[in-house]
């Protein structure tokens, strides 16, 4: 008989044990590079340069006691940081990491921390260095071999991007120079004898054009790190792993939205455990315009997958009533989509019972992916947590369900190329994002169904128009958010009095950082186009605005 477990909800992380079983995580399979994050804002891209280079990596927070981890990376790499190492209260690294022998390499504020550990010898720069910079790369023929090797192969001098006021004060004892800028004498350090290394500028960002190279030099060849992280070797590994997780009985049921996280998530729950996997879709009424049709047909039809579609837009609407916070829409709509999860799983027990699909359903399939991860979990020490995250936050404590994440470590394009290797259509696995609390971030203020439908067809006639002009594929992500500040209009000669819609289009390769998408280059109608069909089209809206904020500082949602 199928049952649902009642007892105290906690929510799991996919990589957990089963019984006898242990879930072996990827950093246990794959060679590892471990990233301690101190708060930069380019921490995540060194994760994610090192994965480029078919190299493992993850994103810790700097205050972990090395003891705790219960693997052993390959390499070390200290992140840059917003604070000053000499500040009271400058978050530093556990020191055992500098006993265990391993590679590790300080950035930015990375490498003042290795200085201040070995010599506390860091000062407020006299000028500060942000931007491009030239660094002269310093070789020492006949020393040890391990100094040069982190820099080997790039030549005498070396454009790099610079971020920082602070800068070592002199050398500490036991290390060497290995490049320097103008301002900055001691740009780049070695320890004579132990692989210890520092450089002041930023390897992960494009701007340092050659930083994948030191990147691959430290990982490749100082840690001897293997490149065989790749999804062909994922997707066995993961499919491995759902089935030892999820038992020969236990069943799924997965939260699907015709987006390309959560299809790749179900495609391959249905791959690992077939008709124990029950897809649903539930529609919360804040879904696209013809969502919930469309998504029943690509799933069924194109990708074999069984589909149920529960209409529940009529109770989140009621939920949703009057509230206008962010923040409590994101937990009232996580709230109801447990609830209705929960229903949903009580019909399973009543159907699969004495059936030879009667199992325990105890698992909640969410495609969370590892930017979700970064931006609602400060891994930051005395940092603030940006967001909650639909596929992080918000969930309530009676979840009496697990949660299985295949794609939790997974950046964006990473699960597109998952996708197309287990036999995904290009179009799908292009489809832009969609958030999980749909058009209730997109509508500012309270929702109503007049404020939907706005929402509705205006992020319709965008889209649409994305595709006309062929321009869908050049950027990231795209949608028409709402916004109830009234502006005055005039139409059929008199004034009237309506709202706003902002169109938001970025280009980003990770949506950790996401640039605006300037259409004025080739289409410098494309906006005109998109304004003149939104205002005539649509009742009630007298002002199309166009989102030009990069992330960060801003978010690429609207809230």
């Amino acid at each position: 008989m199928t049952t649902i477990h009642t007892t105290e909800a906690k929510i799991h992380s996919f990589m957990a044990v089963n019984g006898e079983h242990a879930v072996e995580a990827p950093n246990k399979t794959f060679d590892t590079i471990l990233v301690l994050d101190f708060g930069s804002q380019y921490s995540h891209l060194i994760t994610r340069r090192l994965r480029d280079i078919q190299v493992y990596s993850e994103l810790q927070p700097c205050t972990i006691k090395i003891t705790d981890l219960p693997w052993t990376p390959k390499g070390i790499i200290l992140s840059g940081g917003p604070y000053s190492v000499y500040d009271i209260a400058a978050p530093h690294v556990d020191p055992a990491i500098f006993d265990l022998g391993l590679p590790v390499l300080g950035i930015c504020y990375g490498m003042q921390e290795i200085a201040w550990h070995f010599g506390k010898n860091v000062l407020a720069g006299e000028k500060r260095e942000y931007g491009h910079a030239k660094v002269n790369i310093l070789r020492h023929m006949g020393g040890p071999v391990h100094f040069d090797r982190l820099l080997q192969g790039l030549g005498d001098d070396l454009e790099v991007y610079m971020s920082h006021a602070d800068k070592l004060s002199y050398i500490p004892d036991s290390f060497f120079t290995i490049a320097a800028t103008s301002n900055a004498p001691f740009a780049g350090i070695v320890h004579n004898r132990k692989p210890l290394y520092g450089v002041q500028f930023h390897p992960e960002v494009t701007h340092t054009p050659r930083g994948k190279e030191i990147l691959k030099n430290f990982a490749v060849d100082i840690c001897e790190a293997r490149q065989h992280w790749t999804m062909e070797e994922f997707v066995t590994e993961e499919i491995e792993r759902i089935r030892t997780l999820v038992g020969n009985k236990g069943q799924v049921i997965g939260a699907v939205s015709g987006g390309v996280d959560s299809t790749v998530a179900a495609k391959l729950m249905d791959t690992a455990i077939g008709d124990r996997f029950h897809a649903v879709l539930i529609d919360n009424g804040l879904l696209r315009k013809d969502e919930a049709a469309n998504v029943h047909k690509t799933l069924t039809k194109h990708l074999g997958i069984q589909l149920t579609v529960i209409d529940a837009s009529e109770r989140f609407l009621a939920d949703l009533k009057g509230i206008t916070d962010p923040e409590e829409k994101r937990k009232v709509i996580g709230s109801r989509f447990i609830r209705e999860f929960q229903n949903y799983a009580k019909e399973l027990e009543i159907i699969a019972t004495n059936s030879p699909k009667a199992g325990d359903i105890e698992w909640l399939l969410q495609g969370t992916l590892y930017p979700d991860v970064i931006e609602s979990i400060s891994f930051k020490g005395p940092s603030q947590t940006i967001k909650t995250h639909h596929n992080v936050g918000g969930l309530p404590s009676f979840l009496q369900l697990k949660l299985i994440e295949p794609l939790r470590l997974l950046f964006k394009d990473e699960v597109r190329v998952l996708g197309t290797k287990i036999g995904i259509t290009e179009s799908l696995v292009w489809r832009h994002p969609f958030p999980g609390p749909g058009l209730g971030i997109r509508v500012l203020g309270e929702i109503t169904e007049r404020q939907l439908r706005i929402a509705r067809e205006a992020d319709h006639i965008f889209i649409s128009e994305l595709i006309a002009y062929g321009l869908y594929r050049q950027t990231s992500q795209a949608f028409a958010a709402l916004i109830p500040t009234r502006a005055v209009g005039v139409m059929g000669d008199k004034r009237v009095y309506g709202q706003m819609i902002s169109l938001r289009a970025v280009t980003t390769s990770d949506f950790m950082t996401a640039s605006r998408c300037n259409f004025d280059i080739e289409h410098r109608d494309f906006l005109d186009h998109v304004s003149s069909r939104i205002t005539n089209e649509i009742e009630g809206i007298t002002r199309v605005l166009y989102d030009v904020t990069s992330k960060p500082p801003g978010t690429i949602e609207m809230e």
